[in-house]
């Protein structure tokens, strides 16, 4: 087991976290400030989703051609960060839905 990359994962999901939260406060206060809009925070969630997309695609790649520097648990856990990176994003779109739809159907 690579203990040294599993506890670069879990550093990296923490900074994650932490860039989330720190971001989640901007977003929700008036655009007026010139903080962050809606649009460019999901399009740099959006595109955070696809880069460590490739890279898991890019592990896969080389460890399938045989590169001796990485591993099958790297390009497993690769492609778990890519899969949870994904569902992540699926559930968002699904919560902003279903808000958008309740907005839709409140009487005024």
């Amino acid at each position: 087991m690579n203990v040294p990359a599993i506890d670069g994962l879990l550093a990296q999901m923490r900074a994650a976290m932490v860039a989330a939260q720190g971001s989640a406060a901007p977003a929700s206060s008036p655009a007026a400030g010139g903080g962050p809009d809606f649009a460019s925070a999901l399009k740099a969630s959006l595109d955070q989703v696809a880069q460590v997309q490739n890279q898991a695609e890019g592990l896969e790649q080389r460890f399938t051609l045989g590169d001796p520097q990485v591993s099958l648990s790297d390009a497993m856990i690769g492609m778990q960060k890519a899969n949870i990176a994904l569902q992540t994003t699926v559930q968002v779109r699904n919560k902003v839905v279903a808000a958008y739809n309740d907005i839709m159907n409140m009487q005024v």
